[in-house]
């Protein structure tokens, strides 16, 4: 059985017990095996601590970004703009993407800076094969789902399901593996439903992009507006929603439909939402991951996390890719979650636990990370060991959770499954004996 090591900081954030001043984490052979104030977890486990590592800051579950695309890492540019719609965005990205890449290199540097910044699971939907192994490769945690996008059903029929399976397949493992169909515009019904089918088959996850686009809604509903006419001109009229003349159905009831929304799927942006597709959505078990930075970028509207949080809707954080986003860091995100809810009328005295909670188990949920043998997400006995420590300067555990959540610090250190992946600066390593080193 291998050593203990004992990770102890000035504030520990379980997640899903109150914040412990003074805290400590004790891991071995990858999981957690007690967690609670330095002084108790010290005398429970008293000669058997092996090393002791101090940290100026707080530590937290590890964050889980749930819903990225690392392969864009190099498209920066493209999201560094402005943009005043989707459509007007969607054209600057097609015409990035159209230029030479390297898509490995691309991901490994996306996910060497999400890694840096404290994230220890990661949502990641990947479109060219070259980038398929950079979340493997780097030993990152979390669901790599494979992108399904442009199948009408004519082709499906001949070999979509077969080569589909041939490029999820190919991704290596661990972590695990799902099947992204990417929204309700791209691929046809009929499509949706075979796509439910391979995922219940073969027991993967689904990952959708839903209610990003305004235009979506007359999209589902009635096949006309901005997104449909620009498909149409793509020479897409065959689609079933176009050629049908909609399903008379908003996004989310429509997905409904085709049997995608379930526990084992999670949705992301859910900005264009009603209370009847929330309420939908919690029936289901669908979480959904919150992208705010991305949206604002795009020239969207905010998501309504304050009906999200009020409601009771399962949410986590994802950061999008840098073609729409300014960084790969879950936490600037959560400030930007933050400023919005209080901007939206979001009252409550639990914003800042809510908030870390969905940057955390939220996301691990969403990525049924929660569930099995070693769940992640929170800080509890017999958790895989995913954590991560930030750059917190107060003390009292209230101001730093208010601090975390609202400041977006740095991360110190980043460790998955027990093994630092990386860390800002050399640790403060004890002997047994609690002598300094």
């Amino acid at each position: 059985m291998s050593s203990i090591i004992l990770h102890r900081a000035r504030t520990v954030f379980p997640v899903a017990a109150e914040p412990i001043a003074d805290g400590a984490v004790a891991v071995r052979d990858g999981r957690i095996i007690a967690v609670g104030t330095h002084d108790d977890v010290t005398a429970e486990l008293g000669d058997e601590v092996a090393a002791r590592h101090e940290w100026e800051g707080a530590l937290a579950p590890g964050l889980v970004n749930a819903h990225t695309h690392l392969q864009y890492t190099d498209m920066a540019e493209v999201g560094r703009g402005s943009y005043p719609s989707f459509e007007t965005w969607a054209l600057a990205f097609e015409k990035g993407y159209r230029t030479e890449h390297d898509w490995a290199a691309s991901a490994a540097d996306g996910v060497r800076q999400s890694i840096e910044s404290g994230t220890t699971a990661v949502a990641e939907i990947v479109t060219d094969p070259a980038a398929g192994s950079a979340v493997h490769d780097a030993g990152l945690h979390g669901v790599v789902f494979w992108e399904v996008f442009g199948w009408k059903r004519s082709a499906w029929a001949q070999d979509g399901p077969e080569r589909v399976l041939a490029e999820l397949a190919a991704l290596p493992s661990p972590p695990a593996t799902g099947l992204s169909p990417h929204a309700i515009y791209s691929l046809d019904t009929d499509v949706f439903r075979s796509l439910q089918h391979l995922a219940e088959q073969h027991g993967v996850r689904l990952h959708i992009h839903a209610a990003e686009s305004a235009s979506e809604d007359e999209f589902a509903r009635f096949g006309t507006g901005p997104l449909a006419d620009r498909w149409r001109g793509l020479g897409h009229s065959d689609m079933q929603l176009l050629s049908g003349n909609g399903s008379g159905r908003g996004v989310v009831h429509y997905l409904d439909t085709v049997g995608v929304l379930t526990p084992h799927s999670h949705l992301a942006h859910g900005i264009y939402v009603d209370a009847d597709d929330r309420a939908l959505l919690r029936e289901r078990g669908v979480s959904v991951a919150l992208c705010p930075r991305s949206n604002a970028v795009i020239g969207l509207d905010a998501p309504p996390i304050a009906d999200y949080l009020r409601e009771g809707n399962p949410i986590g954080v994802g950061t999008d890719s840098l073609s729409s986003s300014p960084s790969l860091n879950v936490l600037d995100d959560v400030a930007e979650l933050h400023r919005l809810a209080r901007a939206q009328g979001y009252t409550g005295d639990d914003l800042h636990a809510r908030l870390l909670h969905a940057a955390t188990a939220g996301g691990a949920r969403a990525l049924g990370l929660d569930i099995g043998s070693t769940p992640s997400g929170t800080l509890a006995t017999g958790h895989r060991a995913d954590l991560a420590v930030f750059a917190v300067s107060a003390s009292a555990p209230r101001d730093a959770l208010a601090e975390l959540v609202e400041n977006a610090p740095s991360a110190l250190t980043t460790i998955v499954g027990g093994r630092p992946l990386w860390t800002a600066a050399p640790l403060r390593t004890a002997s047994v004996d609690g002598a300094l080193a």
